[in-house]
């Protein structure tokens, strides 16, 4: 079996009883990347020598002593804009082409504890504003199923490098939809944790309201672990929750016998693609094979939890930008900066208003969706996965278009704060990848993990590949 064909779990379990070394799975995961970085346009950068030297220790440290932490010597990557001391941090963009990180991000650190090698820093959309993977700065990121097609966004390089067999694991941030609509155009689990779960600090922000922070592996048990190791509270962070934290991967096997699940009654049914209204139809049925009672739910307001959220992080992003934005407009993407100038001129009153409304609206739909059902099961998005021209950036009605769509589904989630998981549920008859949502009650991960991994269990999406041609055989 090819090292990189392991999942991050086999992979750290294998580490760990000694069957392969960190060195031979770091230089695997780098020729992988070699072979593969000239199709798929994952990483922003590669640092195959401090990786390899990260490999060495831990392959020293695991011969000195029988128990090891949970993802010794295991190589991943993250979006470009986890901060890391003395690192560049690009953020995607030209603006921080050359800037130096004075920090390490929180998570960074606890992946690090938790014995995690990096290899390299992930492609994204510029400042994390996009939602289709085009980066005109970096080159655009491309779906691994079919590279002439987008593999979502921000959070691209993110998805399609663990789709890609590059790496095992990463971390993207989720805002408005950030890790699901990647996770969920390339074939990959990825979570949004609830508000607060996981810290924030040394990353660059998008909109303080409802950043978050989030896994994507190709199983719900890597998520798991990898949830595991960097949730928590961190005083760093104000906005970080002292709520405890499970070991996530400990209730994967739970029972869903009496689980309730939630049926959109509206809303997220609506002008679906027939392959992920086919997905979503077998995935009910496989949750009730497992003994989950599928429940009909009336959804309130999600078009107006959508308009508001949208409004917030308008607001929130022109004012972090305000300053770049008077001094180097000329330097970001135009479909990047276009959106973002609108929010200079929104009213604080406007601003506020959709603040307060976030405590009443998620009380109402706590109250007629999660107090009637478990969990919430919809489409994370609406349609497979685009062409990269269909959603070119230099088409800025196209680009719109596609904003607009990809969103639809995961922003009334992120305005609310709230969990949601992103599965693998089938794909198009093009091969494309099509997936689910499953939202919870907030800190309710441990119950969606669980969820997503008796499901992987029973059908198997996760273990297919993408058909790279990966001879190339070139150097970086």
């Amino acid at each position: 079996m090819d090292i990189t064909d392991h999942t991050l779990c086999d992979l750290a379990d294998a580490i760990r009883a000694r069957r392969v070394s960190s060195v031979e799975a770091t230089e695997a995961t780098l020729a992988r990347i070699d072979r593969t970085q000239p199709l798929v346009n994952a990483f922003i950068s590669i640092d195959g020598d401090r990786a390899l030297d990260a490999a060495r220790r831990a392959d020293a440290a695991l011969s000195r002593r029988d128990e090891a932490p949970p993802l010794l010597g295991v190589p991943m990557a993250h979006k470009d804009l986890l901060y890391r001391k003395g690192r560049v941090s690009t953020c995607g963009s030209k603006i921080r082409r050359d800037a130096v990180a004075d920090v390490t991000a929180t998570a960074l650190e606890r992946l690090d504890t938790a014995g995690a090698i990096e290899v390299g820093t992930l492609n994204m959309a510029e400042f994390a504003a996009g939602g289709t993977g085009h980066n005109e700065h970096f080159g655009d990121c491309r779906n691994p199923w079919n590279t002439d097609h987008v593999p979502g966004g921000s959070s691209s390089g993110s998805a399609a490098a663990v789709a890609a067999r590059m790496v095992t694991g990463s971390l993207g941030s989720d805002t408005g939809g950030s890790v699901r609509i990647p996770a969920g155009l390339c074939g990959v689990v990825g979570i949004k944790p609830t508000d607060g779960r996981v810290s924030r600090h040394g990353v660059m922000p998008r909109s303080w309201a409802t950043d978050t922070l989030g896994p994507m592996a190709r199983t719900a048990r890597d998520v798991a672990r990898t949830m595991t190791a960097i949730a928590g509270f961190d005083p760093r962070d104000p906005q970080s929750s002292a709520e405890p934290i499970p070991d996530y991967e400990e209730g994967l096997e739970t029972s869903l016998k009496g689980l309730r699940i939630g049926v959109a009654a509206n809303y997220y049914n609506e002008d679906i693609d027939e392959s992920v209204a086919r997905g979503m139809a077998h995935s009910r049925e496989v949750f009730r094979a497992l003994g989950a009672e599928p429940v009909e739910v009336s959804v309130p307001n999600p078009a107006l939890a959508m308009r508001l959220g949208q409004l917030i992080l308008a607001a929130e992003a022109a004012a972090l930008h305000e300053k770049w934005l008077a001094e180097r407009p000329d330097d970001y993407q135009v479909a990047i900066r276009a959106p973002m100038e609108p929010g200079l001129f929104i009213p604080a009153t406007r601003y506020i208003e959709a603040l307060r409304l976030r405590g009443p609206l998620l009380d109402e739909f706590l109250d007629q969706v999660l107090d009637r059902v478990d969990v919430l099961h919809i489409p994370t998005g609406p349609a497979p996965a685009p062409a990269l021209t269909d959603c070119n950036p230099a088409s800025p009605e196209r680009a719109a278009r596609s904003m607009g769509l990809f969103p639809k589904f995961t922003r009334p989630v992120s305005y609310f704060g709230l969990p949601a998981v992103s599965v693998p549920c089938g794909f198009t008859d093009d091969g494309l990848p099509v997936a689910f949502q499953l939202v919870g009650r907030p800190f309710a991960e441990a119950r969606l993990l669980n969820m997503a991994h008796l499901y992987q269990r029973e059908t198997g999406w996760h273990e297919r590949a993408p058909d790279l041609p990966v001879s190339w055989s070139g150097h970086m």
